[in-house]
């Protein structure tokens, strides 16, 4: 460092450059881009869970898909499962509603966070 170089100084030039190398286009995919999955293999009533992506999408009634972080609030194991109507984790039996995310059945005290997806057509695409 010369004396005219401050350690904030690089610091801070350090971060725009870690911050400039994240927003670009990685692996050929830009936001909104990456299907998750087909409208018909999301059940009416039902969902299913993408663990890759941690992201659990429902669709509570027929053409109505929301979507929520497969991250369970109480402990931070996967959701496994959604099933009767609730999102379900495997660890110590939290549920949640498949309608909004929020807490069916305890210990977990938060709702599940909601994630953005987009649908066109047939297409369940994480945004």
């Amino acid at each position: 460092m010369t004396n005219s170089t401050t350690r904030r100084t690089v610091l801070a030039t350090g971060v725009a450059t870690l911050a400039a190398g994240c927003g670009g286009n990685q692996g050929g995919s830009s936001p909104g881009t990456e299907k998750l999955a087909g409208t018909s293999e999301i059940p009416v009533g039902g969902g299913k869970v993408f663990k890759e992506q941690k992201v659990v999408v429902t669709q509570p009634a027929k053409g109505d898909f929301k979507a929520f972080s497969a991250i369970c609030t109480h402990m931070g194991c996967t959701v496994d499962k959604v099933a009767n109507g609730t999102i379900d984790c495997p660890c110590h039996g939290s549920r949640f509603e498949i309608t909004d995310g929020s807490v069916a059945h305890g210990p977990a005290t938060r709702p599940l966070p909601p994630r953005t997806i987009t649908v066109k057509g047939n297409s369940i695409r994480l945004a």
